[in-house]
């Protein structure tokens, strides 16, 4: 019932994930980024505490591959699970267990990985990798590049509610998260959202590390 991609971008050091599916609040429970040291997908039947753990070791220096070796030994249900796993060197691991839903797959390109079930068709999971590493910019737009070439090539047997977007750069924090919970064509809404984000994101940041160089916002209805 999910799609999902995960990134690196050599040139800036970001980290990022975007997601989709026909179940509420995906993001919520399946995106899991550490900053400087990767990405964490837990999808198919969830298990969002896999996300923390596998942010919690890569964050202890572990790789891809050792990441995921020790995420399958820690879970009572592996069979349940799917997960992907990109590490700070753009390295990854994936596993499907034998439960995953429907049609379903997993693919590693250059500093991606993608995957997803319920799938409409498993080039799905391909179009995403190749739209990802054809395209340049902004992780962000890159992933959700790849995100719209996998709805393109069919996306989910049936229609997807929700998606989301995370990346993380410099800060400790992502300076990109932005979710659609429920929404007819949320892809397209998660797009929108981010367009308008975009000019805003660098301000956001100067006022947490440097407020005395940040811009004085009077607009009624800002969150400082």
């Amino acid at each position: 019932m999910t799609f999902s991609i995960a990134g690196f971008c050599r040139d800036t050091g970001q980290f990022g994930t975007a997601i989709s599916s026909s179940s509420i609040c995906v993001a919520s429970r399946c995106a899991f980024v550490a900053p400087g040291k990767g990405v964490v997908l837990s999808q198919n039947v969830t298990n969002p505490v896999l996300g923390q753990l596998g942010v919690q070791l890569l964050e202890e220096g572990l790789g891809a591959k050792d990441v995921l070796t020790r995420l399958t030994e820690h879970e009572q249900y592996p069979e349940w699970r799917q997960l992907q796993v990109l590490d700070g060197q753009g390295q990854s691991a994936a596993h499907s267990g034998a439960e995953t839903l429907g049609i379903h797959a997993t693919q590693a390109g250059h500093d991606c990985v993608a995957g997803g079930n319920m799938l409409a068709d498993e080039g799905v999971i391909r179009a995403m990798v190749e739209a990802f590493e054809a395209s340049q910019g902004e992780l962000a737009e890159r992933l959700l590049a790849g995100m719209d070439a996998g709805l393109a090539a069919g996306g989910e047997m049936g229609p997807v509610f929700s998606a989301g977007l995370k990346v993380t750069d410099k800060a400790s924090w992502p300076v990109v998260d932005l979710r659609v919970d429920w929404h007819i064509a949320p892809l397209s809404e998660l797009r929108m959202v981010w367009e308008n984000y975009l000019p805003q994101r660098d301000a956001y940041v100067l006022r947490a590390v440097r407020p005395d160089q940040s811009p004085s916002y009077g607009v009624p209805g800002d969150e400082r």
